[in-house]
């Protein structure tokens, strides 16, 4: 949608609006967020709102910049000429109300407070959790609030102070850092193998029982579509989740063959890697907004996490692949069990 000034309304001719009256951040939060998604479905979703709540919303913003921001017919939901004006607007609001933000926080002691980190649920459950440990004890005073999702965090708007990515995130105004990449493989219990038999191609896959996770990062659909072309989930599938925890467990007690990163060896599920070519690597990005990395408590666990995916000290991070097989002798650190919070693949004696 392009603004007036882009389509060459002079300045005399565009509409007048009035802000003045505005009183509710909160609505007009809700309101740029339609029109970033481009819908008011889509910006419930997002906010974890019902649709009819955000629509109560906009309609109470409406009210008070005493305008008709939208306009909503069969095709969808349209910008009016006023709305692109108070879009303008609130963009600046929203600006200024992020720069009070990172203001208040460099104020505040500087290795005391909360870091919110955001990152993808299966690095966060099986990797950062067991390890920021590590950092708390360094940093005591340093509560890490750390939000575990499939959604990738928005630093630029303030949604996290630190978040990790499985696609480069496309934001011009943030820092970026590239820590590492996840090499995926297929996996299956030693129960599964038992029962049915391992496959040794992408061809004898079909004739087995998949559990995959789908989740937004991880455009599983579109994998699921290039790997297996013609072939309906319904055929293959046996169970889907957007949870890698529950779909780790399920591969591990024997539910089908799954998608897992090369560490899956480490998580103590007694799970085995197939020799079935899987070319599916994803890097491994680091976000922050720059007033954020000024914050000193910010920037120590910027530079922990950096250290905590270090390709040159965990091989399953490694630009080239690294068989888990060979980890034993890449890895030159604590049982990796330990490390990533794994149960004991020992037997119990």
């Amino acid at each position: 949608m392009h603004s007036l000034a882009e389509r060459g309304v002079p300045v005399a001719e565009r509409p007048k609006t009035n802000l003045s009256g505005l009183s509710d951040w909160d609505a007009a939060r809700i309101f740029l967020e339609v029109v970033r998604c481009g819908s008011f479905r889509s910006a419930a979703e997002r906010l974890s709102l019902s649709i009819n709540a955000v629509r109560r919303r906009i309609d109470d913003f409406e009210r008070q910049t005493g305008t008709t921001l939208f306009t909503r017919d069969v095709h969808g939901t349209h910008l009016t000429d006023e709305g692109a004006l108070v879009v303008s607007a609130v963009e600046r609001m929203e600006a200024a109300t992020f720069d009070v933000l990172r203001a208040s926080d460099s104020m505040a002691n500087a290795l005391s407070g909360e870091v919110r980190v955001a990152v993808t649920e299966g690095l966060g459950t099986f990797w950062l959790a067991p390890r920021l440990v590590e950092f708390q004890q360094a940093y005591p005073k340093i509560l890490v609030d750390l939000h575990c999702a499939m959604r990738s965090a928005d630093v630029s708007r303030h949604e996290a102070d630190v978040a990790i990515h499985l696609s480069r995130p496309s934001a011009l105004d943030i820092k970026l850092v590239r820590l590492g990449r996840m090499h995926l493989m297929f996996w299956a219990s030693e129960k599964y193998i038992a029962k049915h038999g391992a496959p040794h191609s992408a061809a004898e896959l079909i004739k087995h029982r998949l559990v995959l996770q789908f989740a937004d990062q991880l455009a599983a659909k579109e994998s699921f579509e290039s790997f297996f072309p013609g072939v309906s989930e319904r055929d293959l599938l046996v169970m889907k989740t957007n949870v890698s925890s529950a779909n780790y467990w399920a591969v591990a007690n024997g539910a089908g063959i799954g998608v897992f990163p090369s560490y899956a060896i480490a998580l103590g599920g007694k799970l085995i890697p197939l020799e079935v070519e899987l070319n599916r690597p994803l890097d491994i990005w680091l976000s922050y907004h720059p007033g954020s990395g000024r914050i000193p408590r910010v920037r120590h666990m910027i530079d922990w996490l950096i250290e905590a995916f270090s390709p040159a000290r965990f091989p399953w991070f490694k630009e080239e692949f690294v068989h888990p097989h060979e980890f034993k002798d890449s890895y030159m650190g604590e049982p990796l069990t330990q490390l990533f919070g794994g149960f004991s693949t020992e037997e119990q004696r």
